[in-house]
Order: structure tokens, then sequence, then C-alpha cells
């Protein structure tokens, strides 16, 4: 791993149909703790793979990188640790769903897959109505804002996570960078399996355990758990 004593910004990257809002509430406080420059990206739900990258691109010509992800986000995040070893200082990637380009079986794909189609069917009123009755309350106030939000460009930003090839193995095994992995023992959306797989995978994983009910209580337990456990094994004390 290079000697990087320091990143120069953090990047939050948001999951499937969420906002930057969230990632911030997720990751930014653990950074303002730490006097670190923080960008949580709004996806661009015309082209949301695309807009990560970019984003993680151009943060890059400051310097060193600690990228940091939720669910797609967190695959985006260790795709891209994997392209620019020297750019990345490290990564929280929080709620891995799956690995593999073969998304057949991943409850995130098919969720998203049968939302973009339910919205084109029946609107956005409709879909979120049904939604919220099946949601917890903090999950459905931020789906019900980030949704409006990209709105009517949703279904598409969907379907493309839907169609999103997750990291396969030998990709994983060619992050050099330290990576912490959290994960919700009780997340079936995220199954916790997958985080476990993420860490035999990665050659420099940590795995951080955390609830639905914690999450949705403080997001910000995933800047807490993640990065305040990344910095100080990249720090050297004074």
């Amino acid at each position: 791993m290079p000697d990087l004593p320091r990143p120069a910004v953090a990047v939050a990257l948001p999951g499937t149909g969420s906002d930057a809002q969230f990632a911030r509430r997720a990751f930014g406080s653990a950074c303002a703790a730490l006097d670190l420059p923080f960008l949580a990206v709004e996806p661009d739900p015309r082209r949301v793979i695309d807009s990560y990258r970019a984003a993680l691109d151009a943060a890059a010509r400051s310097g060193p990188v600690l990228v940091t992800g939720i669910s797609l986000g967190a695959a985006v995040a260790v795709d891209w640790a994997a392209q620019h070893p020297g750019s990345v200082y490290g990564v929280v990637a929080a709620l891995p769903a799956w690995t593999g380009a073969d998304t057949t079986g991943c409850p995130a794909a098919l969720s998203a897959a049968a939302t973009a189609a339910q919205l084109r069917a029946d609107g956005l009123d409709a879909v979120i109505t049904r939604m919220r009755e099946s949601s917890p309350a903090w999950l459905a106030d931020a789906l019900t804002r980030s949704w409006t939000s990209q709105w009517p460009d949703l279904p598409a930003a969907l379907e493309e996570a839907a169609n999103y090839a997750w990291p396969e193995p030998e990709l994983l095994a060619r992050v050099t960078a330290p990576v912490e992995i959290i994960a919700a023992a009780d997340d079936p959306v995220h199954p916790f399996a997958v985080a476990e797989r993420w860490t035999a995978l990665l050659p420099h994983a940590t795995l951080h355990t955390i609830t639905l009910d914690e999450l949705g209580a403080d997001p910000s337990i995933l800047g807490a758990r993640g990065i305040n456990a990344l910095l100080p094994r990249r720090i050297p004390a004074p």
C-alpha cells in the first residue's frame, strides 16, 4: 500500500435511488470531526455510475481519496479503488449487496428492477404510497425525498442499478487499499453473507456489524464505524 499520511478528501457515493443528503448524514460528521474535506455526490439519474466515477476522478486530482459508498455506491467505490490504486487512500464499503456480474439472485437488483417497472406502470405517487406502507419511517422519508428529486428519470436510474455488474472476486482481490466493510446483520436486501465474502476476498478488509434499527436511528454510524476505524490504520501516531 502507498504511504499516504492523510487523505486529501473523502467522497461519499449514495446507494440506488438515494441521494447526497443521506450520504452526507452517513459520513459527513465523522469527516467534520477529523477536519477532513468531504464531498457527498448527488447522483445524476440519467447516468448514475458515470456521475460517480467522474466525481472520483475529479477528486483524485487534489490528492489521495478516501472513498465511501453505500450499496451500489460501495460497489463503485471498490471498483474505482481497484482501477486507481495510486489515488485511493482507503475505502468504506457499507451494505454490499452482491458479488459478481450475474445478479440473477441479487435482492437489491431484483428490487430496483421491480420498482422501476412499477414506476413506469403506475407513476411516482402511487409507488411512493406503497413504499411508505411497507418501509420503516426513516427509510420511507429518505426515499420519498430522493425519489421525488430524481423524477422523472428515476426509472432509468433504477434500471441502470439493476443491470450493474457487481465486482467479481478477481477484482476484489486486486484492491490494495484498506477497506472497512459495514453490514447490517438483519438486512435481507444486503445479505450479511455478501459482506463476509467481500471481507474474505479483499486483501486488507475489516468487517463491522450493525443493525437496521441502529442505521435508522442515526445514519452517522456508518462514518463512526468506518472512517474512524480506517484512519487510525493509516495515520501514524504523532
